[in-house]
């Protein structure tokens, strides 16, 4: 297992909090130096907030644990594909690298519906890569909507 699938693999788990806080099951891992200083799983029903993504939560923990909104050098595993507005956290957060499991094909900003990590407009430009145990993220999610469909 590379390292990158490793780490998927832990935003999986943290997807898992979300399914049962009944959240959208999307985790994810902010990794610096080979070390987590950031973690967080959708959470905006219960936080009243709809911005408590997944990636929004791991990217306010890692900030205040640096003491700085800048989080250079970092990567960010996520279990789905940012959306538009955690693109732009993560851009705006200097993180240097996006790894993300399931494509999402109605929210994707990484390439599936928008492509905000590829304009060259920005000021600060991030390596992504996606598809990482994407069977595994997808099927984590599906179960979740089957689920509340049968409800």
């Amino acid at each position: 297992m590379t390292t990158d699938e490793q780490w998927i693999q832990h935003a999986l788990l943290l997807a898992g909090k979300a399914y049962q806080q009944g959240e959208v099951p999307v985790g994810a891992v902010l990794i610096k130096n080979d070390k987590i200083i950031g973690e967080g799983w959708n959470q905006p029903i219960g936080h009243h907030d709809p911005s408590a993504h997944a990636e929004i939560m791991a990217l306010r923990l890692a900030g205040q644990s640096a003491q700085n909104y800048r989080l250079p050098k970092t990567t960010l595993y996520v279990s789905l594909e940012p959306c538009v507005m955690c693109a732009g956290a993560i851009i705006h957060a200097r993180v240097e690298r996006v790894v993300f499991g399931a494509y999402d094909p109605k929210t994707g900003a990484a390439g599936s519906v928008f492509n905000v990590f590829g304009d060259n407009r920005h000021n600060h430009q991030i390596a992504v890569t996606g598809g990482i145990l994407a069977e595994q993220c997808g099927n984590k999610l599906r179960d979740f909507f089957r689920e509340r469909r049968k409800k």
